[in-house]
């Protein structure tokens, strides 16, 4: 017969906590910090009461209007010029500034979930008094209060401001962007927009923009893939031939393939994009040589295509090999060599032990960086946008080239001659949903995450 599982009941609940507890427990769950202050609790009681009184008062003076801007966007959407009888004159009103009213109005809601955290926080220091108060424990003292912060709960002293600075600087402009993809902010709505709700998401999906969208998405995947897969593969090759018996001065070959990696990547694919020019040295060589009759659109708005996407690829193999094999050359000094070995005496050949013993744990221990340089190419903005710009340009696309991802495309979109910010926004949101969707069923299906 099975034990029934014990329920263990809470030490105290926050009707219990109010109905029994003293006048000043009582006032905290409306007045915050009274029940610290009344436990002589000073530095937790003032800020808690300080952080509620500076809330109500910008929720009183400007909080509400930010609200209930925010339903609008603003009243005045055109400029407006009308007569003021009281004074006789013709008044010109300028329209709304939306972007403004749309990043206070998002700001206003995370301030009120911020102060809806700390209203919570406060609850749970009046339980927790509350439950001494009832069992007889000690409370902390002010001192002892303090004290704990640089103690047992340091960890929160120190996460403190890294998390402030995460809600500023990536919580707010990411709701900020997703709010701004159910909008029509475009260059024709430049400061004043409105709501429209799914719009711009069917302009994106099955409008205009649609005939881009998919086969750039298309691009993006085949990029990722054959871009992770490549580095990695090779990279892994690189390092096993490096670690080979035989190969001498090992050291000095790492460090002319890490000299790759640690020139800045920028200064990289400039280079790069020199050389590969269609009167560039790579294209001097080969004519001179008698190689090519004359020279090859690589990476120019007269390049193939196919021809561009493939010298992108083979780029991005020089730039990101280094990485791979530095990794792949630390997994491989720590193979359990009595393996390798028992396989060698068992008759099997180099290419049988690669394929069941080094690649399998290769993979093992690199299974989440692959997932990881795998998001990281699907926003490789830096490779496509400073080797080819896009090039060439396709007529059938809406603001994109040939070799555009969704990330470069994006860009386009913002700061090129649509402004369409609102699909932007969009783009930005299904990329995010992209990337998530592919990390999360990836990692959970890599024997890391299964046997951790």
């Amino acid at each position: 017969m099975f034990a029934r599982k014990k329920h263990v009941a809470p030490r105290a609940t926050y009707r219990e906590t109010f109905s029994k507890g003293s006048l000043a427990t009582k006032i905290s769950f409306f007045i915050m910090g009274t029940d610290a202050l009344a436990h002589k609790q000073w530095v937790k009681g003032i800020a808690f009461l300080l952080s509620e009184i500076v809330f109500l008062y910008w929720l009183i003076s400007s909080g509400v209007a930010a609200l209930n801007l925010f339903s609008t966007l603003g009243t005045i959407k055109k400029k407006q010029v009308i007569y003021d009888a009281a004074q006789g004159v013709y008044v010109t009103k300028q329209p709304s500034n939306s972007v403004l009213i749309l990043l206070f109005g998002v700001l206003a809601f995370l301030l009120i979930v911020g102060f809806i955290f700390l209203y919570y926080q406060n609850l749970k220091s009046v339980r927790h008094n509350y439950v001494c108060d009832r069992d007889g424990d000690k409370i902390l003292s002010n001192k002892e209060e303090l004290k704990s912060l640089f103690d047992e709960r340091l960890h929160t002293t120190l996460m403190t401001l890294p998390v402030i600075g995460i809600l500023l600087f990536n919580i707010l402009p990411t709701v900020f962007m997703i709010n701004m993809a159910f909008t029509n902010y475009d260059r024709n709505h430049p400061i004043a927009f409105s709501w429209t709700g799914l719009k711009a998401f069917g302009t994106v999906l099955n409008g205009d923009l649609a005939g881009t969208f998919f086969p750039v998405l298309g691009w993006t995947v085949v990029w990722a893939v054959l871009a992770t897969v490549t580095t990695f593969f090779f990279g892994v090759l690189l390092a096993l031939l490096i670690e080979s018996r035989g190969i001498k001065f090992k050291g000095m070959w790492r460090t002319l393939f890490v000299i790759v990696w640690a020139v800045p990547q920028f200064v990289s694919l400039l280079m790069m994009a020199q050389f590969l020019d269609y009167q560039g040295a790579l294209n001097g060589i080969l004519t001179a040589l008698h190689v090519i009759p004359h020279p090859i659109h690589f990476i120019d708005s007269q390049a193939a295509p196919n021809v561009a996407r493939a010298t992108v690829i083979i780029v991005n193999m020089w730039i990101g090999i280094p990485v791979s094999m530095l990794v792949s050359t630390a997994i491989i000094q720590n193979l359990p060599t009595d393996q390798i070995e028992a396989a060698r005496i068992d008759g099997a050949n180099a290419l049988q032990i690669f394929k069941s013993i080094t690649f399998p744990q290769i993979l093992y221990v690199m299974a989440p960086s692959l997932i990881q340089q795998f998001i990281g190419n699907i926003n490789n903005f830096n490779v496509i946008y400073l080797l080819t710009g896009g090039a060439p340009m396709n007529s059938k696309y809406n603001g994109a080239g040939s070799t555009d991802l969704l990330v470069t495309w994006l860009y386009n979109l913002t700061f090129g001659q649509e402004q369409r910010y609102n699909a932007s926004a969009v783009l930005g949101i299904l990329i995010f949903v992209l990337s998530a969707t592919v990390s999360l069923i990836a990692y959970r299906r890599t024997n890391a995450f299964k046997e951790g």
